[in-house]
């Protein structure tokens, strides 16, 4: 595993933002904000239900009151004082009094859920012809009819001072505590989902060969935990990683070497020819299998990518293996496309598919097989992708058992009789390609043969 933190700088950065766009933080933000949604609405209609009763009575009360103050006042004044008193109410108590006429433009009583109950238990204390209105002769106010003896009056209260809260006002309250309320529910659900999308993010470099940096040893106490234990992970797979690569250099060097001084013993032995070709022949395929393990076992790191040019690099590797006896390649090849990843290992992809349609893609009717190779730039779930067509024009692959070919150490029955590989040509290639990120897809061909697709990121 590669040490550099270069690769996983990007998606550092960008993780600051990449848990806006997260399934887990919108289905947190949306059933927050729909928990506080009815829990307001639920708190409104309380306000509403237990509060009407008495604003009702305590409105109606206040009208009593001051219409009856207010008769009484004038009723038992000297005449000549209660020019003072109307001035006096006007000035300190916001009452005015005017004699009703019958010529009065009366307008209708206020638009006011509560006015009905309000003028029924007014009505029921002052009497049944008490009348109201919302404005008198182009005057607006809050009328009340009373009379003293034969003569008839008005009495205007200013509104302010019966007027709760409108339905604006309620609505510009609900509005306000709605946005605090969803701000509120957008932080509290970025705050519990940021460690988890800074956990998904290390997560996926780890998948891709990167090392990702020490996630932060902060928060609750089952963050920290987490967050520590997903490090030394971290850290036990870069031993594992680096314990693997002495025990591979062992191998390579342990194995190989005697397998060369045996090859060269059996080339200088007093052997027949067909035991010497037989020996030799299990020497070569002893060490071939070796090496199919070293390139299962051998990581790629993602510090080695850089910008392959893959329609040259498919070229080249046509051109050989149409050198091969038994080979013939026919190329439709896009110029110039450029993916990242390690030439190296691409390369070794695409000579491993090729050597497995060799061996078991052979065109019926003939001795030798035929490969078609393609290179397009297509559109993908993921995004334009550079997709590498391989295929060959043999008998395929039974449906059942292409699920199979991925799994290493594993061969089809038409293939066990063959005495070289080790089953892991397809393993390597889907190992290979998940470390770069790419897609895979194997299938029978339409007209005949096996097709594998490789979708690789474009460089850039």
């Amino acid at each position: 595993m590669s040490s550099s933190f270069a690769p996983f700088a990007a998606a550092r950065r960008a993780v600051r933002f990449a848990w806006f766009k997260s399934g887990l933080f919108w289905r947190t933000f949306f059933l927050m904000s729909l928990l506080t949604t009815v829990s307001m609405g639920a708190w409104i209609g309380m306000i509403n239900v237990f509060q009407r009763g008495p604003q009702v009575q305590q409105t109606a009360e206040l009208v009593v009151s001051v219409v009856t103050i207010t008769k009484a006042a004038l009723t038992h004044s000297a005449p000549d004082l209660r020019r003072e008193l109307l001035l006096e109410l006007v000035s300190n108590e916001g009452i005015r009094i005017f004699t009703l006429e019958d010529s009065d433009v009366v307008d209708p009583p206020p638009h006011n859920p509560l006015m009905p109950e309000i003028a029924a238990m007014v009505r029921e204390r002052l009497g049944p012809d008490t009348r109201f209105s919302s404005g008198v002769n182009g005057v607006p106010g809050f009328y009340i009819s009373f009379n003293i003896e034969d003569d008839k009056y008005w009495l205007m209260l200013e509104r302010e001072r019966l007027a709760g809260l409108t339905r604006v006002q309620w609505l510009g309250w609900a509005t306000v505590v709605g946005l605090l309320s969803v701000l509120g529910a957008a932080l509290i659900s970025s705050l519990v989902n940021l460690p988890l999308a800074r956990l998904t993010a290390a997560a996926r470099a780890i998948a891709k060969g990167e090392r990702p940096a020490p996630l932060p040893e902060k928060g609750s106490q089952e963050i920290i935990e987490a967050n520590r234990s997903f490090n030394q992970m971290v850290e036990d797979l870069a031993q594992v990683e680096k314990d693997r690569a002495v025990i591979l250099a062992g191998i390579s060097h342990d194995l190989r070497t005697p397998l060369a001084r045996m090859g060269l013993e059996v080339e200088m032995a007093n052997l027949s020819n067909e035991a010497r070709e037989g020996m030799q022949s299990d020497i070569a395929q002893m060490d071939a299998i070796i090496g199919q393990f070293l390139d299962y076992a051998k990581p790629t790191e993602a510090a080695t990518f850089v910008a392959v040019n893959l329609s040259e690099m498919l070229s080249d590797v046509a051109r050989e293996a149409g050198r091969i006896q038994g080979l013939r390649v026919k190329t439709d090849l896009l110029p110039d496309v450029h993916v990242l990843g390690n030439a190296t290992d691409l390369r070794r992809v695409v000579n491993n598919i090729i050597e497995n349609a060799r061996r078991y893609g052979t065109t019926p009717g003939k001795d030798y097989t035929e490969i078609d190779i393609a290179l397009r730039v297509k559109a993908t779930g993921h995004g334009r992708r550079a997709v590498i067509e391989i295929g060959d024009h043999g008998v395929g692959v039974p449906p059942d058992q292409i699920a199979q070919l991925m799994k290493p150490f594993t061969r089809l029955d038409s293939a066990r009789g063959q005495a070289n590989g080790a089953g892991l040509g397809l393993a390597i290639v889907e190992r290979v390609l998940t470390r770069h990120n790419a897609g895979l897809d194997v299938s029978n061909r339409a007209g005949g043969g096996f097709m594998l697709q490789v979708a690789l990121p474009l460089a850039g």
